[in-house]
């Protein structure tokens, strides 16, 4: 069992750490403490893969933790079940589809409105809190803004600039901004939770611009680390004729295929769940009368897999882009002469390659061209249509025949 402490897991970032147990102190009302360090609205926000939502999971137990001497030991029953998952005071939301609606959110709020019923705090955190609709911030609003007394909301965004988030919600929350993790805090977490040796570590940690998640899956997931060399390999197939436009779409297919398998047991269960709880397949005189109506909740379940598919696929096809981007970064790297660490250092040699094949405008042109699609994608434009734009420019701008 993991037992660190706060202090521990939050040591890379001292500045937050402060600020946390600064509040967490605030909270007990240990002597000495300043009250206003505490406050009920929290908003979170750092570049992906930064710890948002560790931080905010760090922060529940450092609020709920039962060590009389030490805030957040990481060993007592409340940080264990915090950290497990498993604590009743502590809700976590995850957003699986596109955007949080106003219906998630009523849900929030009434999650929000209990008492704790272990602990002396109650703590709600919001991932991708960024996601929610404007009529669904509404409706959070006034919960945010005079959240019940013994309660405390924590939202995070995947954002670097607070006011990519809703300015209302922000003006009623305390920010504090989550830092990308060091180098050398990834490598710690590769070597000793994962096993994976320094150089591998140190590499995913370089390849995944310190995303914490995606340089565990980098290390563990065969399929990841074949999308990436796959990704990264279009880059050299720019300057095959219409091979670059065929790699591209036989990505898309293996993207819609893996979202689509790889929850397709979890959302028949997800299903079958639901028609035990609407009696589907009683029999009896009542049956068919009770079972009328299902239809349009059956329907309901079905459009949000359909969604939360959908934004699988948006996820994994934007890392794509992400893995793309560094190839061309890491040409002008090299170009330039400059003494920078290189995205993928295990290609420096295709990064040298483009780099002497193309100008420094054109690869400059080709992040454009990359920018754009991430920013087509986001808006709902076929992936198919997003990316063989996105190719057709950097052929353009790579002068390929």
């Amino acid at each position: 069992m993991n037992t660190r402490s706060v202090t521990e897991r939050l040591a890379d970032s001292p500045k937050v750490r402060e600020t946390i147990l600064s509040a967490a102190k605030a909270a007990r009302k240990v002597d000495g403490a300043d009250p206003r360090a505490m406050t009920h609205s929290w908003l979170f926000t750092g570049p992906p893969g930064s710890g948002r939502s560790n931080t905010a999971v760090a922060f529940a137990a450092a609020l709920v933790c039962e060590d009389p001497s030490e805030i957040g030991c990481g060993r007592c029953k409340g940080c264990h079940d915090v950290f497990s998952n498993s604590h009743s005071d502590v809700v976590h939301i995850v957003p699986q589809e596109l955007s949080i609606s106003k219906k998630t959110v009523d849900t929030i709020v009434a999650q929000a409105a209990r008492l704790p019923t272990i602990a002396s705090w109650r703590v709600i955190i919001i991932e991708d809190a960024d996601r929610l609709t404007a009529e669904a911030a509404d409706a959070l609003l006034k919960t945010v803004e005079e959240p019940p007394a013994s309660t405390v909301i924590v939202m995070c965004a995947p954002s670097t600039d607070p006011e990519d988030f809703s300015q209302t919600l922000r003006s009623r929350c305390r920010h504090v901004y989550i830092p990308s993790p060091s180098t050398s805090e990834i490598v710690r977490i590769l070597t000793r939770e994962e096993g994976a040796s320094e150089d591998i570590a140190r590499l995913a940690a370089a390849t995944s611009l310190r995303h914490v998640g995606r340089a565990r899956a980098l290390i563990k997931n065969e399929t990841v680390q074949a999308r990436r060399a796959q990704v990264i390999n279009l880059a050299e197939l720019i300057f095959h004729g219409d091979q670059s436009f065929q790699a591209v779409g036989s990505l898309i297919k293996a993207v819609d295929k893996e979202a689509v398998e790889s929850y397709a047991e979890a959302d028949a269960a997800e299903r079958a769940k639901l028609e035990q709880a609407l009696g589907m397949g009683a029999k009896g005189k009542g049956a068919a009368k009770a079972l009328r109506g299902t239809a349009g909740t059956i329907k309901e379940l079905e459009t949000r897999q359909k969604a939360r598919t959908t934004r699988r696929k948006r996820d994994v096809l934007d890392l794509a882009l992400v893995d793309l981007a560094g190839v061309y970064r890491d040409a002008l790297v090299v170009k330039s002469g400059a003494h920078v660490e290189l995205t993928h250092p295990d290609f420096e040699g295709l990064a040298r390659e483009i780099g002497e094949r193309v100008t420094e405008e054109g690869l400059v042109a080709c992040q454009d061209a990359i920018a754009k699609c991430r920013t087509h994608l986001d808006q709902s434009v076929t992936p198919a249509i997003a990316f063989n734009g996105m190719i057709g420019a950097i052929r353009k701008a790579c002068k390929a025949k």
